[in-house]
């Protein structure tokens, strides 16, 4: 048999095979796409039948697993049960699962199994085809803590944890959160206190239960428990609890816990009124579980470094979290953008008015935290410093990405680690957002020569309905209405031309309106040198254009920045300078001693496996970003930042 042959029987077959069109002469196999599964459905503002119970066994520290049970009635005739986890979080602004850390997925009902199929698309999304009769579905499943950095946020540790509803239950579709009622129940390691903005608490020896509670109230109201904690009352309904890795962490001096019930007091002095019946103030004193600062409405989820208390003054720079979060109670859970609000976790959000959001609650947070002495003035201008010396000379991002457009950065990034961060820009509407609202604080005052502000805006916008723990949404054009009746101006060119188009003019003058200006030094603003400090790194962005650890490894590189343009980048590691090893103090030397002079800089650089000296031409010294006052007086950024309360 010939080669020939045998291929042509193949050949025969082959094109039976195929689509008809395929066979044409030089034309290829082209497919037509399948249909997509049928849309989940839609959520309907009508009582779900029945009350859930949820059971979580969180005695497992040491392996860091949340033992789940949840029974889930369903109305009579049911024979297709969708069940929901989470999806779209209120303060994430983005779509976010903790599906990876779901295992041992079991249904069952009067104790045989029912089968499940997660939805091809959705794949949040459990579908049980249920037997007839079926009156009560159990679900069972572990969530399992990361137990490092690597595979996510840590929530649990052997001394503390942060239980966070959604992460740990299912919903049924077809339904608005607040029209579906749960009872939840956790069971603690023995001795561990628990804190949450939950009513009706009951404890028998470790099992906690609460009151029946709607589950977009449930999933606002996480749970910090811990084997070192305290709890103080700050008066007006508000509470502090704290969790810590040592029980040392938690000796805070007298005169400091009286700066967060004075915050207390000019929080609600600066809105006029409260959206809460009670509020928790949860804390972290923590470098164990994870970093969070997220808002609720009546409490919020804040970690610090273990030290934050104990080295007060050195840690000053680290405690803006919890004004910020505290603000957030107005502004974000209470007042909320329409597109971002949404009805259950499967609903997407739009999140353009994040400059909003989180931008004006930026500027509060560092009002209020000077307000309230949580910090020193000095840190808080050191902050609006870094801010402006940032958006001045440190982001070339600016040329081509609007603030506006960076609120899709949840969506977009999710705060990963980006190559060149200074070119992309990151989440700006928080910083630059503030920034821009100083400035119309600055308007304010200028045109009615001082009889208003931004304060009269905050209790026009967010102190309205006093008692009202609810969701009002508002829009661009509500923000704009609210502003011209605090004073008239034209607001929405005035915020579009800053917000809304990139390459804006660096946003300097709202400081330069408020009696100050941006100057340079050879030496870091407080809350600079203290961030630094505390973080272990060298911030060299406004002279050479890096910022680098201890160890010499550069963690970031001004895009077209000195550095940047000799070929430095991040993850680089700096070995030696002008023919010393590398350690901070021989870098910042190298530069002072250049200030002035032609000769270039000589960096050994390690990247991968290879060595290279690169020199690099700078010239102007150390250089870090301060705000001065202009003049001796009292100037309108002292007034804003004086304490009202």
């Amino acid at each position: 048999m010939t080669i020939r042959s045998a291929v042509a029987p193949l050949a025969i077959l082959l094109s039976l095979a195929m689509p008809a069109a395929a066979q044409q002469a030089g034309s290829n196999s082209a497919p037509e796409a399948l249909a997509l599964p049928p849309e989940l459905p839609a959520p309907r503002d009508v009582a779900y039948p029945g009350t859930i119970a949820l059971n979580i066994d969180a005695t497992d520290t040491r392996r860091g697993i949340y033992a789940v049970t949840q029974t889930i009635p369903v109305a009579a005739g049911t024979r297709d049960l969708t069940l929901l986890e989470p999806l779209w979080i209120p303060g994430g602004h983005s779509p976010r699962n903790s599906l990876a850390l779901f295992a041992q997925i079991r249904f069952e009902a009067d104790g045989k199994p029912i089968a499940w199929q997660r939805d091809d698309v959705q794949v949040n999304a459990f579908h049980l085809a249920l037997p007839e009769g079926i009156k009560t579905v159990t679900a069972r499943f572990v969530h399992t803590s990361p137990l490092q950095t690597a595979e996510g946020r840590i929530t649990m540790t052997q001394e503390m944890l942060n239980l966070q509803w959604e992460k740990m239950s299912l919903y049924p579709a077809g339904y608005y959160a607040r029209q579906i009622q749960v009872v939840p129940t956790v069971k603690v390691p023995a001795g561990w206190s628990v804190f949450t903005a939950l009513d009706g608490m009951t404890r028998q020896g470790d099992t906690v239960r609460w009151s029946k509670v709607d589950y977009a109230t449930l999933v606002d109201s996480p749970i910090f428990a811990g084997l070192h904690a305290k709890s103080w009352d700050l008066g007006q309904n508000v509470k502090l609890d704290a969790v810590a890795d040592d029980a040392r962490d938690l000796a805070i001096k007298p005169e400091h816990l009286e700066t967060y019930r004075k915050l207390v007091t000019e929080a609600t002095a600066l809105f006029g009124a409260r959206h809460f019946d009670h509020y928790d103030l949860m804390l972290a004193l923590t470098d164990r579980m994870g970093g969070i600062g997220l808002e609720h409405h009546r409490s919020s989820e804040n970690q610090m470094e273990p030290n934050t208390w104990v080295d007060w003054k050195e840690m000053d720079w680290d405690r803006n979290v919890m004004p910020h979060e505290l603000v957030h109670s107005w502004n974000g859970k209470y007042r909320r953008p329409a597109d971002l609000w949404t009805p259950e976790y499967q609903y997407p959000m739009r999140g353009n008015l994040l400059w909003v959001y989180e931008g004006q609650t930026q500027f509060w947070g560092l009002v209020l935290a000077a307000r309230s002495g949580v910090q020193s003035k000095d840190v808080v201008l050191g902050a609006l410093a870094a801010q402006a010396g940032r958006y001045s000379e440190g982001l070339p991002g600016r040329s081509w990405r609007s603030v506006e457009d960076t609120t899709y950065d949840p969506i977009i990034n999710g705060r990963k680690a980006l190559p060149h961060d200074s070119l992309t820009r990151g989440e700006d509407y928080y910083n630059e957002g503030a920034l821009v609202w100083l400035e119309t604080d600055q308007v304010i005052r200028q045109g009615t020569r001082g009889a208003k502000g931004m304060d009269d805006f905050a209790r026009a916008f967010f102190g309205m309905r006093d008692g009202d723990w609810g969701e009002l949404t508002y829009t661009f054009d509500d923000v704009v209405s609210t502003l011209n009746s605090v004073y008239a101006h034209d607001w929405a060119s005035f915020l579009r031309d800053r917000l809304y188009k990139p390459n804006a003019p660096a946003p300097l003058a709202g400081i330069e309106k408020a009696g100050y200006k941006l100057v340079w030094k050879d030496k870091p603003n407080a809350y600079t040198e203290g961030a630094s400090k505390d973080r272990k790194t060298l911030d060299l962005t406004y002279s050479l254009g890096l910022a680098i650890n201890n160890e010499g490894e550069v963690t970031s590189a001004v895009w077209d920045g000195p550095a940047f343009n000799a070929g430095v980048v991040k993850g680089a590691k700096i070995v030696a300078v002008n023919g010393t090893a590398y350690t901070p103090e021989v870098i910042k030397d190298a530069v002072t001693a250049g200030k002035g002079s032609n000769k270039a800089i000589e960096l050994l650089v390690k990247r991968g496996e290879q060595f290279q000296t690169v020199p690099v031409t700078w010239n102007g010294g150390l250089r870090y970003p301060w705000l001065e006052r202009v003049g001796g007086k009292e100037t309108g950024l002292d007034k804003l930042l004086a304490p009202k309360g």
